[in-house]
């Protein structure tokens, strides 16, 4: 090979990005500075100033609320169900390589497993159960990703089913069904509460907004208009204002024994929400694939419902991925909301901490300990688009050639 079309090394890339210009070299030094400066002063207030006891003292009411201690054990089961799953689509989504992205993430994962039990002072039991779950993630995604092809492709087609089946299986689990003992929703709270209102409505809110987006591109009037109005009425609207709307109209509307109650009237009304944001995510992706598209589905004599199933859905879906997972995250931030109506989700328990006397003058702590714990929700999904896009991006290349 001509040693001039050789690749840079990293640290030729890394000069030619960062200092190619001397107005460039001023410019990453001054943010150098800017962030070491910040850095620094964050970790002289976490590592003397801060007193880290609120939450040692509330690491299970910011974590599941006033869910009963004894039926604890259900949670744990499920958070191991789940990250084996994760573990599992982790490695089947790709393969054996391990890109450096995969690589940062699961060291995060394994300080986090590390740090945050001895950071909080937990008991060697519960840190134990964090080193296994941290373990049995990645193992799985190893595992998965090792003998991923030695699985039949009808298995690797048939995988994403099992994610309904387990979030119905964990629902079960939590409120107390399959023969356990009943749990009310009332005592659901913290991150338990906030995860399950932004589960609930990411996963009905997709199949919606892709109804409402072939909805609004239909040629029966009827159907065209009632998709149009609902979603411009409800992108119109402020979420708090339907929050409010939901839990107070909802009830004389509905007769006393089909109502919900106050949680799943909250996570209806985040699913209708985010389901017109996602329908426009999804019509700018059907927008953007050409005409001849569908007139070459006709032409090979495909009907109506083959040509959106198999033709039109599959490509408008990957234009609209980011977009879509854009908007999940922004659904997962929009259940802070919540605790304006009542609910004690994750901020919500916060503030109800940082009411306590014994706690007067920590809500540094409690706020940075929030924010972490959205980034890494936040993180999460953003990885898995990724690896998504990346996934669906390489089958489309091969089948182009």
């Amino acid at each position: 090979m001509d040693p001039r079309l050789k690749s840079p090394s990293r640290l030729a890339r890394l000069r030619r990005d960062l200092f190619g210009t001397p107005l460039d070299g001023a410019i990453t030094i001054a943010l150098l500075a800017a962030l070491g400066a910040g850095a620094q002063a964050l970790l002289n207030w976490a590592l003397s100033r801060a007193d880290w006891a609120v939450i040692q003292a509330n690491s299970t009411l910011l974590a599941v609320g006033r869910y009963p201690m004894a039926q604890q054990w259900r949670l744990w089961l499920l958070t191991g169900l789940l990250c084996s799953a994760t573990g599992a689509s982790w490695g089947l989504l790709r393969r054996r390589s391990w890109p450096r992205n995969d690589r940062i993430a699961a060291g995060l994962l394994l300080a986090m497993a590390l740090v945050v039990p001895a950071a909080l002072e937990l008991g060697l039991d519960v840190r134990a159960r964090w080193w296994a779950i941290a373990g049995l993630l990645l193992l799985a995604r190893w595992a998965a990703g090792r003998w991923s092809h030695r699985l039949p492709l009808i298995c690797q087609k048939l995988w994403p089913l099992a994610w309904p089946g387990l979030y119905v299986l964990g629902l079960g689990l939590i409120g107390g069904g399959l023969g356990l003992q009943p749990v009310r929703t009332s005592q659901w709270g913290g991150l338990l509460l906030t995860l399950i209102e932004a589960s609930f409505a990411i996963v009905l809110c997709f199949p919606l907004g892709i109804a409402l987006a072939l909805g609004r591109r239909s040629e029966l009037p009827l159907l065209r208009w009632g998709s149009t109005i609902y979603i411009e009425f409800i992108r119109g609207a402020p979420l708090i204002t339907l929050l409010f709307l939901g839990q107070n109209i909802l009830g004389f509307l509905l007769p006393g024994g089909l109502a919900p109650d106050r949680v799943w009237r909250a996570a209806w009304v985040l699913t209708f929400f985010a389901a017109a944001y996602v329908a426009e995510a999804v019509r700018a992706g059907l927008t953007a694939l050409p005409r001849g598209q569908v007139e070459a589905a006709r032409s090979l004599g495909l009907n109506s419902l083959q040509t959106v199933l198999h033709v039109v859905l599959p490509q408008a879906l990957r234009v609209a991925l980011p977009a879509t997972v854009g908007q999940f995250i922004t659904l997962l931030q929009d259940t802070t909301l919540l605790s304006l109506i009542g609910l004690l989700d994750l901020l919500g328990t916060a503030r109800a901490i940082m009411a306590n006397p014994d706690f007067l003058g920590r809500n540094a702590e409690v706020y940075l300990v929030l924010a972490v714990l959205f980034w890494c929700c936040c993180a999460a999904l953003g990885l898995g688009c990724r690896a998504l896009e990346h996934r669906l991006n390489r089958h489309s290349s091969t089948a182009s050639r």
